[in-house]
């Protein structure tokens, strides 16, 4: 497998983040070589300023954490991500149309992000805790339908994150080409390879560090 800090987005999305703590969150990727680090919007541009020379991506919520925003107000927000520096989309999903079952509305505000996204991915947050099993399956359909790259299971905002089992059905809805990325409540090692080995191919967490150096620690103790 390859190594697991490909797979992690190192995140912070406290409402108290200050510069100096982003700057530390972009240190931390750099040191691990994290595959992205995730920010909320105003801070795209200092995470690419201390991030510029290296190939980790820089990823922007959109409508976070609560998605219930008017769609062109996400669609703005993606675009000022972009004109910021982000390098991709992690935007939630409108929870309450998805459970009306109002197709034309959901489906319209994503793509109005996927187009202001300008080619970059967009992963949509579906927030799993609040959905029933058929309401993940038609969020999925809609999402395949509309030109984004990703389904992720949580905002880390909710009542509970990632599970195992959604991340496994995520997987088979989405098919092996499409993206999962698992975050919320993933903080060792362990479970973050538990959802690597159900289907997913990012991992968001805050806790990034413990992880890679709980496998780090773990290949030592094999010698």
């Amino acid at each position: 497998m390859r190594d697991i800090a490909s797979f992690i987005e190192h995140t912070l999305l406290r409402p108290d983040a200050t510069a100096r703590d982003i700057e530390t969150l972009c240190a931390e990727a750099r040191q691990h070589r994290f595959r992205a680090v995730c920010v909320n919007g105003c801070w795209v541009p200092w995470a690419r300023h201390h991030l510029d020379d290296t190939d980790i991506k820089v990823v922007s919520t959109v409508g976070f954490p609560l998605g219930a925003m008017d769609a062109d107000a996400k669609r703005f927000e993606a675009e000022a991500a972009i004109d910021a520096g982000a390098q991709e989309i992690d935007m939630v999903l409108n929870i309450g149309r998805l459970k009306d079952g109002d197709t034309q509305y959901v489906l319209r505000e994503l793509r109005d992000v996927v187009e202001a996204a300008d080619e970059r991915p967009v992963k949509v947050i579906l927030e799993a805790c609040l959905l029933t099993r058929e309401e993940k399956l038609r969020a999925c359909g809609w999402i395949l339908d509309s030109g984004a790259k990703f389904v992720k299971t949580s905002t880390g905002f909710s009542r509970a994150g990632a599970t195992v089992e959604d991340v496994q059905l995520l997987r088979g809805a989405v098919g092996d080409k499409f993206g999962v990325k698992a975050s919320g409540g993933i903080r060792d090692t362990p479970t973050a390879l538990a959802m690597i080995e159900a289907g997913a191919n990012r991992i968001g967490t805050s806790h990034g560090v413990a992880i890679a150096d709980g496998v780090l620690l773990a290949r030592a103790d094999s010698y």
